[in-house]
């Protein structure tokens, strides 16, 4: 079967700022959560931190070159919130500004839209150790940011995405303790999910404020949530999942609403006037879609991510057999149809984009340097194919935005995991383009599956 996407559809890559930049010390950059966090030890796998990373910082030319090569016509990256506010506010790095100018004209100059993403991830230590999206002055905080990266770069940048999967940061950051700032703390996470969800919704009227022709998105990850049987405890921790993993953003941005499942940590920060701001009115959605989870009240046989969840939800790992990328997490390509369909059956009816899809895999060097990754490509085919189902369902699907352009540091696993279209030598920073980057391509060139 032949299937054959839009001509005005965008083929393009995501990358994020903390993964792939490194020059942590470089050019007066402040100190970020994940600078600390990687730095504590036993947090990141193998002890690895971003220092480094892909040094795309001094490199950005080559890897966009890659991605003009690539027939790509967009490049989504993030703003690291210390290198442009050192202090997370009021005073400004200049150097770290012109990094995201020249980067802004790099992509421009090779015919790649940027699409800039406020926070991913990227948080000043400094406003950290004031309590974070903790503290309700963060929604003032971010707005500063807002402000002077839009300023800068509103004459070249259309699309803007205010946040990059705010369920997983305030999940996993404030509540299960797994990622930086690695708090276990429900009474924060509900302040940071109420506070994010402010900034977020300030964020874009401000944007549209200052560049009324911009495209204002956000991006959410939605991802599949099932209960491990029909018993009502099982039904019960996946509503919770739920509400945590995919609800406790969209509920506020398109209704204006929390999830009952989590209200009761989030409303205590709620002020009179509050939920009147929540709802906005966004020009796109960006959807990240990786897998489904199975939840339990009490799992047999709780998977390792799922170990220290809070709540009375456990993650179970997939059945044997299952196929799996290296992550583990289950591949299921009809997953990403689903969660298009969600959105636009009970939430909104808008333009989307999916903004990350991918999976990680062993990647092997071949002896004549090739990296044969036809696990990666079956993936790809298998999700665009049912993207392009979407489609002809009448969903409105602008574009793809693959995860990721360069292997890089993934978080708690450190440099363990490989999601890119190139690989990465982290010794000698070479890039070596896989087999997925030929295919992805050619699919680019000919818009055909």
């Amino acid at each position: 079967m032949t299937i054959r996407f839009p001509d005005s559809f965008v083929f393009g890559a995501s990358t994020a700022a903390y993964q792939i930049e490194g020059a942590a010390q470089t050019d007066g950059r402040g100190e970020g959560i994940w600078d600390s966090y990687s730095h504590t030890p036993g947090k990141i796998h193998n002890g690895d931190t971003g220092d480094i990373a892909c040094d795309h910082y001094h490199r950005f030319e080559e890897d966009l070159d890659l991605a003009q090569a690539g027939a790509m016509s967009a490049y989504r990256f993030s703003i690291n919130w210390a290198r442009v506010l050192p202090d997370g506010v009021g005073r400004v790095n200049e150097a770290g500004l012109a990094f995201y100018d020249r980067l802004v004209d790099a992509c421009l100059a090779r015919g790649l839209e940027p699409w800039v993403c406020f926070y991913h991830w990227d948080y000043s230590q400094t406003l950290q150790d004031q309590g974070g999206w903790a503290n309700r002055a963060s929604v003032d905080w971010y707005l500063e940011l807002v402000r002077l990266v839009t300023d800068r770069l509103k004459d070249r940048v259309t699309h803007w995405c205010m946040f990059n999967e705010p369920t997983i940061f305030a999940s996993l950051g404030y509540l299960l303790g797994q990622h930086a700032p690695g708090l276990n703390d429900p009474a924060a996470y509900g302040a940071a999910v109420h506070h994010v969800s402010l900034a977020s919704a300030d964020g874009a009227r401000l944007v549209r404020s200052l560049a009324p022709n911009a495209k204002v998105g956000t991006v959410l990850a939605i991802n599949g949530v099932l209960p491990a049987s029909e018993s009502t405890e099982d039904m019960a921790a996946s509503a919770l999942a739920d509400a945590v993993m995919n609800r406790a953003f969209l509920d506020p941005i398109f209704k204006g609403t929390y999830p009952t499942e989590i209200a009761a940590m989030v409303t205590p920060f709620v002020r009179v006037g509050d939920m009147d701001r929540l709802k906005t009115d966004l020009d796109f959605l960006g959807i990240n879609h990786y897998t489904r989870s199975k939840i339990a009240a009490k799992p047999a046989n709780m998977s390792a991510d799922g170990a220290t969840a809070g709540g009375g939800m456990g993650f179970v790992p997939p059945p044997d057999g299952t196929p799996v990328t290296l992550m583990g997490w289950e591949i299921r390509p009809e997953g990403i149809y689903e969660a298009i369909a969600r959105v636009y059956e009970h939430y909104a009816v808008l333009p989307i984009y999916i903004t990350e899809n991918g999976g990680a895999f062993p990647d092997e060097v071949t002896a004549n340097g090739e990296i044969l990754d036809q696990d990666r490509i079956s993936l790809l085919t298998g999700y665009l194919s049912q993207i392009a189902r979407a489609i002809e369902s009448g969903y409105d699907v602008r574009g793809y935005l693959v995860w990721s352009l360069l292997d890089n540091f993934e978080w708690g696993h450190g440099y363990s995991k490989r999601f890119g279209l190139v690989h990465v030598d982290y010794a000698s920073q070479k890039r070596t383009p896989k087999a997925s980057y030929h295919w992805y391509s050619q699919l680019a060139k000919t818009r055909t599956i």
